[in-house]
């Protein structure tokens, strides 16, 4: 795919994506737009094995929006980044199509891996606000990871993963459309259903000590008949 039609479908993609965005111009100024153009030339310099100069474009791409993408991370189709500022992708990430990253996502690794050390996401996959996700593993297609989320091992598809260290929550058989992963909202809370079980417990014990007790007043009372 040529750069120019790279450019038009990342124009496109953000005026779809945020409404936030009120005219054409404005995509200009948005901090996804620019990183992806660094991204894209940094990119096609480090495949060409032109490492400094890649970075060097990737750097400046970094001074101007808070978002750092090794220019060797793989990325897709529809790829999208609301606010962004603080997303770090590592170097051997692979991103597959109509990804949505949130602001403070990282994609690491964890320093004790070599070669392929970053994970690789599906397609149709968000991930939230300061979510991280560290290691060589893959999120599976059509899958959510909450906001502070930090994932480190596999993610099957079509699962909503929260919480530290984070823990599927959810899952199902049904694709999800990528205009419907921006749903951030509509997540499991763990620490209510916790709180939530811990209410039916004492209620459980609460009443098995009523029947106990009311079962030694009975006998009790028979004793004295007696």
């Amino acid at each position: 795919m040529g750069f120019i039609k790279l450019v038009k479908e990342e124009f496109k993609l953000i005026q779809e994506r945020d409404p936030a965005i009120h005219s054409a111009w404005e995509v200009l100024l948005y901090p996804s737009f620019k990183v992806m153009l660094h991204y894209r030339l940094a990119h096609s310099l480090y495949n060409k094995k032109l490492y400094f100069l890649a970075r060097y474009v990737s750097q400046r791409g970094v001074r101007k929006t808070g978002i750092e993408i090794h220019p060797g991370a793989q990325i897709g189709k529809g790829f999208f980044i609301d606010h962004g500022n603080g997303v770090i992708i590592g170097e051997t990430t692979i991103i597959g199509d109509n990804v949505t990253l949130y602001q403070g996502v990282t994609l690491g690794g964890t320093g004790k891996e070599h070669g392929k050390r970053h994970p690789t996401v599906g397609n149709n996959v968000m991930i939230s606000a300061g979510a991280k996700v560290l290691g060589s593993f893959t999120i599976g297609d059509n899958s959510k990871i909450g906001a502070g989320s930090v994932v480190l091992s596999e993610v099957p598809p079509n699962s909503t993963v929260v919480g530290v260290p984070g823990r599927v929550v959810k899952r199902n058989n049904v694709s999800v459309p990528p205009q419907e992963t921006l749903n951030q909202t509509d997540l499991p809370d763990l620490v209510m259903d916790e709180i939530n079980n811990l209410k039916n417990s004492n209620k459980l014990l609460a009443e098995k000590l009523l029947e106990l007790e009311k079962e030694l007043k009975e006998q009790n009372g028979n004793g004295e008949e007696k």
